[in-house]
């Protein structure tokens, strides 16, 4: 198995690792509700994906007194 010949640097470490930062999630809006939306993810508010109903959106129900 092969040695590395030098220490790799502080800097170069960190430069290796540039591409595993967190990226901000991009949203969109439905066309539907307009609620805000991952691409290509049914939306949870409306329950719809390109047009159709694919399911049924969960109700909340308010608590008896």
């Amino acid at each position: 198995m092969s040695v590395p010949k030098k220490k790799k640097t502080s800097s170069k470490t960190k430069k290796g690792r540039s591409h595993q930062a967190s990226k901000p999630i991009k949203l969109i809006k439905c066309p539907k509700c307009s609620k805000p939306t991952r691409p290509h993810r049914v939306c949870p508010a409306c329950g719809s994906y390109q047009g159709r109903e694919i399911i049924k959106p969960k109700v909340k129900k308010k608590p008896q007194k």
